[in-house]
């Protein structure tokens, strides 16, 4: 029996309700009625809330505390690596272990100890708003690196259209630089398959775990970050972030990003979202839609 019209109809609004806070036009027709929605940039300023060194030492801060609670697992690895590159981590035999303080192999933990807090997947407090992000442990401050935005990245010509049916995951640089967050469907194949391309023996450039539900890099959330609404103010932002050439090679394996076509050159992009404020436990994030230059 094929399913009444009043069924359809229910199913397509429960799925707009969900979808309508990332669709672009119905951003841009309801930022009138919000203009907390917005974030104000004066002409020839860097639309940075934090600087870009500080969010790569963060970053790196984190990812060898990652690297090193998992250090037995990186045995294959670490065979590699420079001397000068070794002698930053401990033994993978567990000689050191007791001498480590991110001795564990709980990423939630790790980033606790590390950052002061962690974050996590939950039902969103907006009605039907799907998931969110909220930060479960701990006390985020103003300016700090709250999570990152995964996805395949692709440059401004570069095919998308199929990737983009009924993706409400594809974000948008200023430059034209997409990034796509799906972790299901052809997203999340194009992804695994760049990955695999990438990879040279044990030398991961990017992590895939974040198409799980228990991603090795617990940052790497931030597509399931909602954007703010009429009731609820934003409290981070959206920062783009290029990463560095001389990002450190034993850490790529924690990034949540990877070009699409190999042969691209330069920084590897990525979206990282940063505190526009004090964020205390228990509090659901919020996003800017985008930027307004003035």
């Amino acid at each position: 029996m094929p399913p009444s019209p009043g069924s359809v109809l229910r199913a397509l609004l429960t799925r707009w309700r969900s979808y309508k806070y990332r669709f672009v036009p119905w951003v841009a027709l309801n930022l009138a009625r919000n203009r907390r929605t917005l974030r104000y940039v004066s002409p020839g300023c860097s639309d940075k809330v934090t600087a870009d060194a500080e969010v790569c030492s963060t970053l790196i801060t984190f990812l060898r505390a990652l690297f090193t609670s998992d250090i037995t697992r990186q045995r294959d690895l670490l065979s590699l690596l420079p001397p000068s590159t070794c002698a930053m981590y401990p033994a993978p035999d567990g000689s050191h272990h007791q001498q480590c303080p991110h001795a564990t192999h709980h990423a939630d933990e790790v980033m606790y100890k590390c950052l002061g807090f962690s974050i996590d997947r939950h039902p969103s407090s907006l009605d039907e708003a799907g998931t969110g992000v909220f930060v479960s442990k701990g006390f985020v401050p103003k300016g700090a690196l709250v999570s990152m935005y995964p996805g395949t990245v692709y440059q401004n010509y570069e095919p998308v259209f199929f990737q983009s049916i009924g993706n409400p995951f594809i974000f948008r640089c200023l430059d034209g630089i997409l990034i796509d967050g799906n972790d299901k469907g052809i997203s999340k194949s194009v992804y695994r398959s760049c990955s695999g391309r990438d990879q040279l023996g044990p030398l991961k450039m990017c992590d895939c775990t974040w198409l799980t539900s228990t991603p090795r890099n617990p940052l790497s959330v931030g597509q399931y970050i909602n954007n703010c609404s009429n009731e609820r103010a934003a409290n981070v932002c959206y920062q783009e972030f290029d990463v560095p050439e001389s990002f450190p090679v034993e850490l790529r394996q924690y990034i949540p990003n990877v070009r699409y076509s190999h042969d691209v050159e330069g920084p590897l992009r990525c979206v990282v979202l940063v505190a526009l404020r004090d964020i205390h436990c228990g509090e659901e994030l919020f996003s800017n839609y985008f930027t307004l230059v003035q």
